[in-house]
């Protein structure tokens, strides 16, 4: 894989994050350094007062063994039930895979595997250590047939590089935000916008592909040649109300009318917590 030139990963990465992110990043960090101080009270007071401290204060404290072993136990587990993506086992796909970390700066290329779905429809990117690894469900993975849709499939791997690519998938990271996962829309605000980062990252690779991508997420790997994109971004100036907001806050990956929205007006970037409006 050819070497990037100096300068470049940082400048994809400024160029394809999401503008809120790195505020939500700080705020989520704030919220988690609250939560911790209010654990490490809660333990040091039981410990004064030679009482049973609060479970989830002490595992909140222990959220850097825990991270740790959590990311190494789902690392080795596709490693032993996975297919990994290779020059000899599905080399289409690891094609892909060498082609979006050269786009994306990747200096070094992640594991990828293939895991069984059972119908799920999903895929993801996470580390243990130095390394840093993909899977794709089954289910997904098998749009990228030539039958099918290979852009859609080479826009997902696009998007779970590019979470590698914007620094997601550090232990760092992932440690400094895990105490604000306890505060209502906080966590998932942060999670939003680092989906739109990586959509942005998807789409930079291959941007016809990532209609075909919203496509099999909304209707499914048989349905999803029927499915209108352009139906489902009108819809999200649309679809309004109290409880459409509320879907929207709690999740950890933005709503699919507001993401395809996104995707389709390159203009501005993907709404974190108020629906899209037509632009004049």
């Amino acid at each position: 894989m050819p070497t990037p030139p100096h300068g470049y990963r940082r400048s994809v990465r400024s160029h394809l994050r999401h503008p809120l992110e790195n505020l939500c990043l700080v705020l989520v960090i704030l919220g988690s350094f609250v939560v911790w101080s209010v654990c490490g009270y809660e333990v040091a007071s039981a410990v004064v007062e030679r009482r049973e401290p609060d479970p989830y204060a002490v595992i909140l404290l222990a959220a850097p063994v825990l991270i740790y072993f959590l990311r190494g136990q789902l690392y080795a587990q596709q490693r032993l039930n996975g297919v990994k993506i290779s020059p000899t086992q599905y080399p289409e796909a690891y094609q892909m895979l060498l082609d979006s970390c050269a786009h994306h700066g990747l200096p070094k290329v992640p594991d990828a595997y293939v895991v069984l779905g059972n119908g799920m429809i999903n895929a993801a990117a996470s580390g243990h250590g130095f390394r840093r690894f993909i899977f794709i469900y089954s289910d997904l993975f098998e749009i990228g047939g030539q039958a099918r849709n290979p852009d859609a499939l080479r826009f997902i791997i696009g998007h779970e590089v590019g979470h590698i690519a914007a620094g997601h998938t550090s232990y760092w990271r992932v440690l400094a935000i895990s105490g604000a996962q306890w505060i209502p829309f906080l966590g998932s605000t942060l999670s939003r916008s680092q989906e739109y980062t990586a959509d942005n990252f998807g789409y930079a690779l291959v941007p016809h592909g990532s209609a075909g991508a919203m496509a099999t997420l909304a209707a499914g790997k048989y349905l999803n040649r029927s499915v209108d994109v352009n139906a489902l971004a009108d819809r999200a100036t649309t679809e309004r109300g109290f409880f459409v907001w509320l879907v929207n806050a709690l999740a950890s990956h933005p709503v699919l009318l507001w993401r395809s929205h996104a995707l389709r007006d390159r203009r501005r970037p993907g709404r974190l917590l108020w629906r899209p409006k037509d632009r004049i």
